[in-house]
């Protein structure tokens, strides 16, 4: 068949533009008010290159930045490994499902899940593959079929999925690893970018299968033009990213590494409480969303995805609203039509007023008749 548009055209194309005077909750961004000031960070960075310029032939990965990723990391139970630094998370995913796979290779993605990896597959001459997702993460019976079924690869999002926040918790954590554990040849690639925004424990999937890769972004709590995102996995995955890194970019700027050091070393971002700003918006909105009747989904992180029953119908209804959300169309395949809602800017006397569109809009459209 013929593709409906060409496989480099993003999803984020499918964007409602906020109009003046319309609130913009369809961006995805964290609220900017919760982002450390970068200053302090970036001339501790540049004090330190002043010292000792960075030029060619050093080591890619700036070894105080390896140890304090590595330890954070060792504390939330994600096995051994050597660490990378990429240009944020999905740049570390394009280069692991490179370093393994061939095109026509399936891999298995969250549906719904973010619209960014479900551009990136096709991009690279891979099938994407849906695995449905709930409040604990990929659905086990899922992904157990398109595993059987040859899927080669398995992407999954730990925590603040986007779109539906989803997180996985212990129990789904333990029936996926059994199922990876049947099928060892399997790629594993599990993004973190939820860390230091979610107070939600980490279950890791890692070091189930061969080849596995765990990628943990700054860009959520820390701020999105840092770039930075650490990558570690099995020898041979992270040596084949590193290698093919150096033949491209040849390695992330080490003035930016040492500018998130200093954020995660100076206590620059209060984790407990931008989390618990994130939680406190995102369950209001869901509970004011039940009390009017509407199902929501929003277990971590910054958005709420709510099903509608014609997303182009609710989407102008919140648009003459006042609102502006995501379509759904950008994050799903085959799950049913729904909005996303980015709760980051939003204040507690936003909450019922929204709440009343989102509800005025979700339900079927009233029949018009004309004379």
């Amino acid at each position: 068949r013929v593709r409906p548009r060409p496989a480099s055209t993003p999803r984020g194309s499918l964007r409602i533009e906020a109009p003046p005077g319309v609130r913009d909750l369809g961006k995805g961004n964290p609220d900017p008010e919760l982002l450390p000031t970068l200053g302090p960070a970036l001339a501790v960075a540049a004090a330190v290159d002043a010292e000792h310029p960075g030029l060619y032939g050093e080591a890619p990965v700036v070894p105080e930045f390896a140890a304090y990723a590595r330890t954070a990391m060792d504390a939330d139970g994600v096995p051994e490994g050597p660490v990378a630094v990429t240009s944020g998370s999905l740049d570390a995913i394009e280069r692991v499902l490179a370093a393994h796979l061939r095109p026509g290779d399936a891999v298995a993605v969250e549906d719904p899940g973010w619209g960014s990896v479900l551009d990136l597959v096709p991009a690279l001459g891979l099938r994407a593959v849906p695995v449905g997702v709930d409040d604990d993460g990929p659905v086990v019976a899922d992904v157990e079929r398109v595993l059987r079924a040859g899927a080669r690869a398995l992407v999954v999002t730990d925590r603040a999925q986007n779109p539906t926040g989803a997180s996985v918790g212990a129990g789904r954590a333990r029936e996926l690893r059994a199922v990876l554990a049947r099928h060892p040849d399997v790629l594993l690639i599990e993004d973190d970018h939820g860390h230091a925004i979610v107070d939600l424990p980490l279950h890791p999937l890692a070091g189930t299968t061969d080849h596995w890769a765990f990628v943990r972004s700054a860009a959520k709590a820390y701020g999105p033009d840092l770039r930075v995102a650490v990558l570690t996995g099995d020898a041979v995955t992270v040596d084949r990213v590193a290698g093919r890194q150096r033949l491209g970019p040849g390695w992330v700027s080490r003035l930016l590494q040492r500018a998130v050091l200093h954020l995660w070393t100076s206590g620059a971002v209060d984790t407990a409480a931008v989390a618990r700003s994130y939680g406190e918006r995102r369950d209001a909105l869901v509970h004011a969303l039940a009390e009017r009747g509407v199902t929501a989904y929003g277990r971590s992180g910054m958005n709420v995805w709510v099903p509608v029953s014609d997303e182009t119908g609710a989407i102008a209804r919140l648009l003459h609203a006042g609102w502006a959300v995501a379509p759904g169309a950008r994050f799903r395949m085959s799950t049913p039509q729904a909005v996303r809602l980015t709760v980051s800017r939003l204040t507690a006397a936003d909450i019922g007023p929204l709440a009343d569109a989102v509800a005025a809009a979700a339900g079927p459209a009233r029949p018009v008749t004309y004379g």
